[in-house]
């Protein structure tokens, strides 16, 4: 069966589309045999991808951003199971901010995301799952590779997906401009936070705290390059979560900077613990919907649980 890749035309503000004859001949150095299908709006890779994979194909390629990317982990399940449990998940990274691709030392470019992957292995790494509400309040589920967050940095994922200047300039960029500008309405969130294992010991962690986001971490890198969970790894079977604390507008965009150079974690209004599952929920002081984003793509709002699936997804890295 051919390898199957799915490419995102759109991504890095239209470059992949550029690219993509360069990319093709390239991708076919590894995949000799290929069956290629652009997309052309938000949700379909995930279909895509769920139909090859029951259509028998073993190898799926995504070719995009972040995204891209997270949609195509989602089309390897279906109602909560995995479709083709063998199949093996590779990926070229094209958009522009690049979180998932800095967690295994992949530079920019499609040049550096070949020449990765034409040496790189198979390994399982976990994979996350949010159930959480829409802002409809109807229940959903989605898959993460990498980060999922809530609190003020589902805030900013809103408001860069909904807007065209991130097509223009990098997604640090967009990232940024779109925090300060949130930053200008924030108020300190205040939420349930509930585990029953933290740091691989039995818990009744139970607490209502104030926070301005929560990373539920798989990967180490979200917001175009902030290297929110330093010491997460994709593989380990537990989540970082790093609890940043409430705290004043300025004091926030000065976490911000840290955070780009993972140098937060001394920061005493943050904190890190380890756990395979996490309940988020609003408290009778929350004002307003709190969101979630999955990979930077905004995902639904609270209450939610999240769950790290070991081992969940083969993937070349």
């Amino acid at each position: 069966m051919t390898a199957f890749v799915v490419v995102n035309p759109h991504a890095g503000a239209g470059r992949t589309r550029r690219q993509w004859p360069k990319i093709e001949d390239a991708l076919d150095s590894i995949f000799p045999l290929m069956t290629v299908t652009a997309t052309s709006g938000p949700g379909q890779t995930a279909r895509l991808v769920r139909d090859a994979l029951r259509e028998g194909h073993l190898d799926i390629i995504a070719v995009g951003g972040d995204g891209t990317i997270n949609e195509a982990v989602n089309g390897f399940f279906d109602r909560g199971a995995q479709v083709s449990p063998d199949a093996v998940f590779s990926f070229v990274s094209t958009g522009s901010g690049g979180d998932f691709r800095r967690n295994f030392g992949i530079e920019e470019g499609w040049e550096a995301g070949i020449a990765h992957l034409k040496q790189a292995r198979i390994r399982k790494l976990d994979v996350g799952r949010v159930s959480c509400l829409t802002p409809e309040g109807e229940p959903m589920v989605r898959y993460f590779i990498n980060i999922a967050s809530f609190g003020i940095s589902g805030h900013i994922a809103r408001r860069v997906n909904r807007a065209r200047i991130a097509k223009f300039f990098g997604g640090g960029f967009a990232f940024g401009l779109h925090s300060a500008i949130a930053l200008l309405g924030w108020r300190e969130c205040r939420v349930r936070l509930m585990a029953p294992e933290i740091n691989g010991q039995k818990s009744t962690y139970d607490e209502i705290a104030g926070i301005s986001t929560v990373a539920v971490a798989n990967g180490q890198y979200f917001g175009g390059g902030m290297r929110v969970a330093p010491d997460a790894q994709a593989n380990d079977g537990l989540f970082d979560l790093v609890i940043m604390g409430g705290t004043h507008k300025g004091r926030l965009l000065r976490n911000m900077r840290a955070i780009h150079a993972g140098a937060h974690l001394d920061n005493p209004a943050v904190r890190v613990v380890r756990a395979g599952r996490l309940t988020a929920a609003p408290t009778v002081d929350t004002s307003g919907p709190v969101p979630v984003e999955t990979d930077g793509e905004s995902a639904g709002v609270l209450p939610a649980t999240f769950d790290i699936l070991h081992n969940a997804i083969n993937v070349r890295v």
